[in-house]
C-alpha cells in the first residue's frame, strides 16, 4: 500500500488506479470515484466494494481493505460474511424497539402510575441517544454518554436508569437479539462501577409534610384557586389516599348511597381491596367534579379518557408555594390522629391502608371497622374545614 494519495484519487483519470496490496480507486467516466478490493478466493479473483470516494476517505478505505483481507486470509469469504451482517442487521431490532416491547409487557404489573410514567419518560428521554440503534449494537461507551450528563447532578434518576437500560438489554439477549458471548454493557457490579463513581446513599427520611394546625388555612388557599387539580388534592388528604389512588379513582369505585370510595386491589400499593368512608366534604368534591363528568375518571387529565398527570398535584404545591409533597399529607393526617384524638392507632393505620400485624393476624382479622373510620374521617374533615370569616355571623 502507499501508491495514491488524496490529491492522486480526487486528480485521477477514468480507470483503475491501484494503492497496492489489492485496493483499487476505480474512476467512471462520469467522474464518480469508488473503492475496490480485489483479492483470490477458491484459487479465483474477487473484487469487493468498499464505498464511495470522498465519503471513505483513503485512510479508511486502507483499514476496510486490511480488515477484509485478515478475513480472506483466515478461509471467510468477505463477500458472503458483509450479506450475513447486512442480512442479520435487517432482523435485528432497535432498542427502542425492544424498550417499547419491555415496557407493554410488564406494565399491567405495575400497579403505581408514577413508575409506568417514570419507565416511558426516562427510556424516551434520557435514553433517546440509544433508541435508533440496533439493540446488539449498544456498546459501553453508548451507555456512558447517557449516563454521564446526569450522573452527579441527578443521581437517582440516572442510577434507575442504568438499571433500566440493563433490564432491556437483558430481555434482547433472552429473545436471542444478542449474543451470549458478550456483557451487557449496562451492568454495574463489576463493570460499570470501575467507570463510574458510587452514587451516595439515599438517606430515607420523611416526606415533608405540613403541621395539621396549618391545614384549614392551606385548605382554605386550595379552594380559592377552584381546579380540577386542587379538587383533586383536596379529595386526596380528606380520604389519607395516595396520590395515585386518587388520580386514578373512578367513578365506578364510588358507591354514592353508602357514601364509600372501594379502591381495588390491583391499585392499591399492598394489592388489597380498600374501602375509605366519604366525609361531607369529599362528597361534596365529587358533586362539583360530576358537573364536568367526562369520562369514568373523576378527575380527568386533558385527554378525557385518561386521569390527571403524576405532575399535575406536585404542580399545585409548587404554585402555592409551599414546601411539602402529597405524600406528605398522610403524615400530617397521622400526626393529627395520633397527638390529637382518641382514636386506636390501629383505626388510623387502617384508614392509612396500612398492612397490620404478621400474616396470623391478617389472616384473623376479617373486618375493615368501615364504620368506626367514618367517624374518624369525619372528624379528620372537621380538622381541616377552614375557618369561617370572622365578619360572618352563624345563625342558628
Amino acid at each position: 500500500m502507499g501508491k495514491l494519495n488524496a490529491r492522486k484519487v480526487a486528480t485521477a483519470e477514468p480507470g483503475k488506479h491501484g494503492d497496492g496490496d489489492g485496493l483499487q480507486g476505480a474512476v467512471a467516466v462520469t467522474g464518480a470515484r469508488k473503492w475496490v478490493l480485489r483479492f483470490m478466493r477458491d484459487g479465483k479473483p474477487r473484487e469487493m466494494g468498499l464505498g464511495s470516494f470522498p465519503e471513505v476517505s483513503l485512510a479508511e478505505a486502507r483499514d476496510k481493505a486490511l480488515t477484509q483481507r485478515k478475513l480472506a486470509r483466515n478461509g471467510i469469504d468477505p463477500i458472503a460474511q458483509r450479506r450475513r451482517l447486512t442480512e442479520r442487521a435487517a432482523t435485528v431490532p432497535t432498542f427502542g424497539e425492544v424498550s417499547d416491547a419491555y415496557i407493554a409487557a410488564h406494565e399491567p404489573t405495575w400497579r403505581n402510575s408514577k413508575h409506568r410514567d417514570q419507565w416511558r419518560m426516562t427510556m424516551k428521554v434520557y435514553a433517546a441517544p440509544l433508541r435508533a440503534k440496533a439493540v446488539d449494537q449498544v456498546a459501553t461507551a453508548d451507555v456512558l454518554a447517557v449516563l454521564m450528563p446526569i450522573w452527579k447532578v441527578t443521581p437517582e434518576t440516572a442510577s434507575r436508569l442504568r438499571g433500566r437500560i440493563e433490564l432491556v438489554l437483558d430481555a434482547a439477549r433472552a429473545r436471542g437479539h444478542i449474543g451470549d458471548g458478550s456483557a451487557n454493557p449496562a451492568r454495574w457490579r463489576g463493570y460499570l462501577d470501575k467507570l463510574l463513581h458510587a452514587r451516595s446513599k439515599l438517606t430515607r427520611g420523611h416526606h415533608a409534610a405540613l403541621e395539621y394546625a396549618k391545614l384549614p388555612a392551606f385548605i382554605a388557599g386550595l379552594r380559592a384557586r377552584g381546579a380540577g387539580a386542587g379538587l383533586c388534592l383536596e379529595f386526596a388528604i380528606l380520604t389519607a389516599a395516595r396520590s395515585g389512588e386518587a388520580l386514578g379513582a373512578r367513578w365506578s369505585e364510588i358507591d354514592e348511597a353508602g357514601m364509600v370510595w372501594t379502591v381495588p386491589a390491583n391499585r392499591m400499593k399492598a394489592a388489597r381491596e380498600h374501602r375509605v368512608p366519604l366525609s361531607d366534604r369529599a362528597v361534596a368534591i365529587l358533586n362539583e367534579m360530576k358537573k364536568v363528568k367526562v369520562s369514568d375518571f373523576m378527575f380527568p387529565g386533558r385527554q378525557r379518557d385518561k386521569p390527571l398527570s403524576v405532575m399535575a398535584l406536585e404542580m399545585v404545591l409548587r404554585r402555592m408555594n409551599v414546601d411539602v409533597t402529597v405524600h406528605g399529607f398522610r403524615s400530617t393526617f397521622r400526626d393529627w390522629a395520633g397527638n390529637e384524638t382518641a382514636f386506636p392507632r390501629e383505626l388510623a393505620e387502617q384508614a392509612l391502608a396500612h398492612v397490620l400485624g404478621d400474616k396470623a393476624e391478617q389472616a384473623y382479622r376479617r373486618g375493615d371497622a368501615l364504620e368506626k373510620r367514618r367517624t374518624l374521617m369525619s372528624a379528620w374533615a372537621a380538622c381541616c374545614e377552614p375557618a369561617p370569616a370572622k365578619n360572618i355571623v352563624a345563625i342558628r
